[in-house]
């Protein structure tokens, strides 16, 4: 196959705000390169597919996407990277149809691996370094595929929770550059996106690695004061932040600050201390419920996702219910519910008293129920209030959506002139697909249709 003459390659992302934003930077590359970026479905000549390993199904789900890729280009390269990639290579290797897979160090050089890559009947090319050789950074942001701009300003993770394979994924904590971040940022700002969301696998621990070497060269609350002062940028929303990490100061400069939205997504995993130190998390109840305080004390219209792991190990129903009434017992505004399921090379996974998978699925069932009503809850707070929607470009069945400031999902018939845009309209009514109606000038929609 000749990729000189034949330059057309097609993305899918699984996973993380994280895997977007490095999906987003690497199909720049090829596109700066000469291919032509094109849908999945579209038939190409390279099928790059960024896997995540957090998934429970994540080979099922490599698979699947593999037949996709396939089925619209039977000779198309498939392309495998990601998570799931640097954790079992040769188990991707052996699915038919994929012709190579890139490890966490090479997967940003993957240009450099298509040039003489042919078409395979046997088994994938495998590019995989040993973990501890990812200690470098590579800056990336996603662009073009969405309303608002996944950054990316850390990577890694030194924590060593007891259920988790990130670390073994993705190496060791470290950071971009402050200068680095800013001028990222300003690149979006030039494309006119509105919003910008910071991600990483820990961004609290931003600083760490920064130019290198394992100190905190900078902290978190200094990466945010700097993107504060970024002009062009009318939202920047931090994703998921540990609350060890999260202190009164940064929740202060989000509180003052006109560009930081009343977003806050706090991962939890559970409510019950005992689980927390077997978990090797490292804060307990107490401090968590702290946090939450301190937001709504400043921002008492925050919103505030969780993140809850069901079926931990030695997780007895009374463990549960601890979870379940210190959730309940909080002024959160949604959750993100997790099965537990073992991972290899964990030390969870050797961990005595499993919890049966059908009690496992129970107690997530009742959590997600838990966490619709406490959307609700939080939206129905805020109707009557006027806050700021960022329109998105999809056409619904004659509607479009957008999120609030505060994340509150809205919708209003379709109107071309509002994509992208920010209005400050207000929120009427809870509807029955759980978004919420917001006020606007019927004349004015008709003048726009």
């Amino acid at each position: 196959m000749d990729l000189i003459t034949t330059k057309k390659a097609a993305f899918h992302t699984l996973g993380c705000k994280l895997n977007f934003a490095e999906t987003s930077t690497i199909a720049r590359r090829l596109t700066d390169s000469g291919y032509e970026k094109v849908g999945f479905e579209e038939s190409a000549q390279v099928y790059i597919i960024n896997t995540c390993s957090v998934t429970e199904n994540a080979d099922r789900e490599c698979k699947l996407h593999v037949k996709r890729a396939l089925k619209a280009n039977p000779e198309g390269l498939v392309v495998i990277i990601g998570c799931y990639a640097q954790l079992k290579p040769e188990e991707i290797s052996a699915i038919e149809g994929v012709d190579l897979v890139l490890g966490a160090k090479e997967k940003f050089n993957v240009l450099s691996y298509l040039e003489d890559l042919e078409k395979t009947k046997e088994h994938a090319s495998v590019h995989s370094c040993e973990i501890e050789e990812t200690d470098f950074f590579i800056g990336s942001y996603s662009i073009g595929d969405r309303t608002r701009a996944f950054l990316k300003v850390q990577d890694g993770c030194d924590y060593k929770c007891t259920y988790c394979t990130i670390p073994l994924a993705r190496g060791i904590s470290r950071s971009d550059t402050i200068q680095s971040v800013v001028q990222n940022a300003k690149e979006i700002s030039q494309k006119g996106i509105k919003e910008i969301v910071l991600t990483g696998v820990n961004i609290g621990d931003y600083g760490k690695g920064e130019f290198g070497n394992k100190k905190h060269e900078h902290t978190f609350l200094e990466l945010i004061s700097n993107l504060n002062e970024v002009e062009g940028i009318e939202r920047i929303r931090i994703s998921s932040i540990e609350p060890n990490l999260l202190n009164d100061n940064c929740i202060d400069l989000v509180a003052k600050s006109k560009r930081f939205v009343p977003h806050f997504h706090i991962p939890l995993q559970s409510g019950s201390d005992d689980l927390l130190k077997k978990m090797k998390r490292r804060y307990l109840t107490n401090l968590y419920q702290n946090r939450v305080s301190k937001i709504k004390e400043v921002l008492p219209n925050a919103c505030i996702g969780v993140d809850v792991i069901v079926g931990f190990p030695g997780e007895t129903e009374e463990h549960f219910l601890e979870t379940y009434n210190f959730l309940n017992s909080l002024p959160i505004s949604y959750l993100h519910v997790f099965t537990y399921s073992e991972r290899e090379n964990t030390e969870a996974a050797s961990m005595e008293n499993a919890v049966p998978i059908p009690e496992r699925k129970r107690r997530n069932k009742m959590l997600r129920i838990l966490s619709e009503k406490k959307k609700m809850a939080f939206y129905q707070t805020q109707l009557g209030e006027t806050l700021s929607v960022l329109w998105e470009h999809e056409n619904k069945n004659g509607f479009m959506f957008g999120f609030t400031e505060n994340y509150v999902r809205v919708q209003k018939p379709f109107d071309l002139s509002s994509v992208n845009q920010i209005e400050n309209l207000e929120l009427t009514k809870i509807l029955e697909n759980g978004t919420v109606s917001v006020s606007f000038s019927f004349a004015d929609f008709l003048q726009n249709a």
